[in-house]
């Protein structure tokens, strides 16, 4: 335990640590076992130590004078004294250099003491080392001896399982090769009897489609003979049926050709027809009077009417339409249109359709078709005016002109004048059937181009009587 006077003063404190210092440097520097693993005891040099210090002590004291008391007699006997050591300097000086030589050669033999004792406890440490070096290289030695033991018998475990696996591996290749082989023979077998079946399917098929083909062409013949012979007895029934009275010579010049054949491939089928006709039909529900279908042809449009329960009859100048249409029930005559609305009461009409017949006017027969149909309608009545629309460029280029009875073209604003001009009001351009329809190659022009120059090939001018 530390002296609590040096505890409570820090200079003696720091006195006492230096001091502490010193001693574990001079006990590094003399030691005195070489300590570690070989602890060996090694000579104790503090005596010669002592000594030495002690001589040096004794050498530093010849020839010097002990200190004395102030005073006369004091200082005459320092001055004496002084004067007898120089006086006998010349005779202890070699006794001097002796004691000084004596002093190095002790203090190099102490150094030589202190290195031998510092390289025989580096000899100890090493020697420590070595022994421990040697104590592992004989439990090396002991554990290589049982790993070897160790090692031989996992090789014996190991060859035998490695033959057992190698045994297992080639049973499960032996039997892997056979499913291989099973599968391959079913697939093959599936693959055959898949490629059967698909040569059936489509043998079939070609079969089916045979007899479709041949059955959609004996229901083409069937129907072109039925065709030709429903013209042949329409015309017969034409020949038969007498005109009625009043009728006259149409009021253009029509070649003699087989119209209905005509109409059959310029115009389209009947169902074609209908289904572009199908949507006047509302605009006539209301109607509170007999339709008049001017120009009624195969009286596609009075048998939507019939359908749709609304009372209706025609005219026609073709006998032969005529006929076909009575020949369905139909009521129609053959008349000229002119006559025909000038022998009918003034409003007394209650819809009048006229289908593709104004291009076949001229100009003052078709104003002169219009402002009969005023007159003939009742208040409120529907006047429709279908024909071909001359502002569609494609008009006179495939459709206009292939009729041979075509007279000129009206244009919607002529026609909507005509209808304005004899007091039809709500007047209202239905434009039908799109160009670009029948003839897609219209798609690479510009928007603006077609819808001005090739818009719809036909359009409608509807009017209610005011």
């Amino acid at each position: 335990m530390a002296d609590p006077v040096f505890q409570t003063d820090p200079k003696l404190a720091e006195l006492a640590h230096l001091v502490s210092e010193i001693r574990e440097r001079v006990r590094a520097r003399h030691a005195s076992s070489t300590g570690g693993a070989i602890d060996l005891p090694l000579p104790d040099l503090t005596p010669l130590l002592h000594a030495r210090d002690a001589a040096q002590a004794k050498v530093a004291a010849i020839g010097s004078v002990n200190p004395r008391p102030g005073g006369a007699m004091n200082s005459i006997i320092q001055a004496a004294k002084r004067n007898i050591a120089r006086g006998l300097g010349w005779f202890v000086r070699d006794q001097v250099d002796f004691n000084r030589e004596i002093l190095r050669a002790l203090n190099a033999t102490l150094d030589a003491l202190d290195e031998s004792n510092r390289t025989i406890a580096r000899l100890a440490a090493t020697a420590g080392d070595l022994s421990n070096r040697v104590g592992e290289l004989y439990d090396m030695r002991a554990h290589w001896q049982a790993w070897r033991a160790e090692w031989e018998y996992k090789l014996v475990v190991n060859e035998a399982h490695f033959a057992r696996s190698t045994s297992e591996l080639q049973h499960a290749f032996q039997h892997r090769v056979t499913l291989a082989e099973e599968n391959f023979r079913n697939q093959l077998a599936g693959q055959h009897s898949d490629y059967l079946a698909a040569l059936e399917r489509a043998t079939a098929e070609v079969q089916k489609k045979l007899w479709e083909d041949l059955a959609r062409i004996r229901a083409e013949y069937e129907s072109l003979i039925h065709h030709e012979l429903r013209l042949v007895r329409q015309r017969g029934l034409a020949a038969a049926t007498p005109v009625s009275a009043g009728a006259s010579p149409v009021g253009y010049d029509s070649p003699e050709i087989d119209w209905l054949k005509f109409a059959e491939k310029f115009r389209g089928s009947a169902d074609y027809v209908r289904r572009n006709q199908q949507q006047y039909v509302e605009r006539f529900r209301n109607a509170t009077a007999e339709i008049l279908d001017v120009g009624c042809g195969r009286g596609e449009f009075l048998q939507l009417l019939s359908e749709a329960g609304i009372p209706a009859r025609g005219i026609e100048a073709s006998a032969e339409l005529v006929a076909l249409c009575r020949e369905q029930g139909l009521q129609a005559e053959q008349a000229d249109l002119f006559m025909y609305l000038n022998a009918q009461p003034d409003n007394s009409l209650g819809g009048i359709f006229c289908a593709q017949v104004v291009e076949h006017l001229s100009a003052s027969d078709a104003l002169r078709l219009v402002k009969l149909a005023a007159a003939k309608l009742k208040l409120g009545a529907v006047f429709v005016a279908e024909t071909p629309n001359p502002e569609c460029l494609a008009i006179f280029a495939t459709h206009f002109y292939i009729d041979p009875t075509h007279t000129r073209p009206l244009p919607p604003a002529l026609l909507a004048f005509y209808f304005e001009e004899v007091g039809f009001g709500r007047i209202e351009i239905v434009r039908l059937a799109p160009a670009i329809d029948s003839m897609p190659a219209l798609k690479d022009l510009p928007t603006s181009v077609r819808e001005a120059f090739f818009g719809s090939l036909d359009y409608a001018c509807v009017g209610i009587k005011l």
